[in-house]
């Protein structure tokens, strides 16, 4: 499986609920953190739904 590293660019305010427990699902607590995730289905299912939030690269 692939690594990629996401880093939470843009609010959760003024977002669907749902977006909002995508992001805190994939371990955001605040802006700009970033995570190094593995590319499951389930993750990158979970990247897409949000991806206009995030910055997504490749490891």
């Amino acid at each position: 499986m692939e690594k990629y590293k996401i880093t939470q660019v843009k609010s959760t305010i003024d977002r669907t609920e749902d977006q909002k427990r995508t992001v805190r699902a994939l371990g955001f607590t605040k802006l700009n953190q970033s995570k190094e995730v593995v590319g499951t289905p389930q993750i990158m299912g979970m990247i897409h739904k949000v991806a206009h939030l995030l910055k997504v690269e490749k490891i």
